[in-house]
């Protein structure tokens, strides 16, 4: 396969291809996933760099890696609110201190084998890895074979690894405060049917916050639906149904994808937000000022994080024999909008 051959099955110029190819900047997040993608599928080999070139290929080049398909981290996660605001930051940030970023979605469960490919194929200084669904295990077996590692979305206490995070606990508790301070005592809870760290911190935070005003939530009130889908969904729609009159009167949501689908939903069951049901998500993306009515949510400093996790895994590339990790969390803030209400 040649570069006019990518360059055809994208779409694209032959030097937009060379430029995805090496890193550079000047091409889209989208259409540098797409190029990369043709290549890893259709085993495209670049032609052997000289060591002095290679040497200068590599120098400043980070790599930001997604495993896909997994129920949280979709095909297309570059299109994501979340993701996209998170890749956008950390893109912006790398080309501000000089270095090109390249992308790799990976859809195996050997997760090793699969980054070494990458690596062969276009080597990068350093990772920066989307943990979001990831084990412990997982990101242990990662880290001892990458030197140069920050892990994004997640966090181990106990791994010997670098890790940047939103404060899941403090945003629960804080959107657990909010309703409570609203007046609402029938609180009910929407979680995710796909469980990982940032949604369990959620819950121990918003259980904290309930804990200490002395409100239990009924098992009833605790709803499981889809995390990334926006639109009504039939198997929340029936079991709210189930509650008639004696529904809860605030939802709390683990994220703003499942906000918008509750809130479409009860557009279904003739319900009004925040007239009947208040409601509250996680992440603050950009759709949580398009719904009707707008999102009340807990926000996250997407830009921010982006920012450490580029200048740390850049420090560890200038320090190579500096070996303390460091695991950084960044809290949350509430953002009030139309979907809640006092009683």
């Amino acid at each position: 396969m040649k570069i006019s051959d990518i360059a055809k099955m994208a779409n694209v110029s032959k030097a937009t291809v060379s430029l995805a190819l090496n890193g550079k900047p000047g091409v889209s997040p989208e259409t540098r996933e797409k190029i990369l993608k043709i290549v890893y599928e259709h085993g495209y080999v670049k032609r052997p760099l000289t060591l002095a070139n290679r040497a200068h290929a590599s120098s400043r080049v980070l790599r930001l890696v997604a495993l896909t398909n997994s129920g949280i981290i979709s095909d297309e996660y570059h299109k994501q609110p979340f993701f996209a605001e998170l890749i956008r930051h950390i893109e912006d940030h790398c080309s501000s201190r000089g270095y090109s970023l390249l992308f790799s979605s990976l859809q195996s469960d050997n997760l090793i084998s699969e980054i070494e490919k990458v690596e062969n194929g276009h080597p990068a200084n350093g990772i920066i890895l989307i943990g979001t669904n990831l084990s412990k295990e997982q990101i242990s077996s990662i880290a001892k074979q990458i030197d140069h590692l920050v892990v994004l979305d997640t966090f181990f206490e106990s791994l010997p690894v670098d890790f940047v995070v939103m404060n899941n606990f403090m945003g629960g508790y804080q959107a657990a405060k909010y309703l409570i301070e609203k007046g609402h005592r029938k609180i009910g809870y929407v979680r995710s049917k796909n469980r990982m760290y940032n949604f369990d911190s959620r819950m121990r935070g918003f259980y904290a916050a309930l804990e200490e005003y002395s409100i239990t939530i009924d098992k009833n009130d605790i709803f499981t639906i889809a995390p990334t889908v926006v639109t009504s969904q039939d198997i929340f729609v029936e079991q709210f149904k189930r509650r008639k009159d004696d529904h809860p009167t605030a939802l709390f949501c683990e994220c703003d994808y499942m906000a918008i689908s509750v809130i479409k939903s009860m557009m279904e069951l003739g319900l009004r937000v925040p007239d009947d049901v208040s409601v509250i998500g996680f992440d603050n993306i950009s759709e949580a000022e398009i719904i009707t009515p707008e999102l009340t949510t807990i926000h996250v400093d997407k830009a921010k994080i982006a920012a450490i996790a580029v200048e740390r895994l850049i420090e560890r590339l200038e320090n190579p024999g500096h070996n303390i990790h460091i695991k950084t969390i960044v809290d949350t803030t509430l953002v009030e909008r139309k979907s809640t209400r006092a009683l």
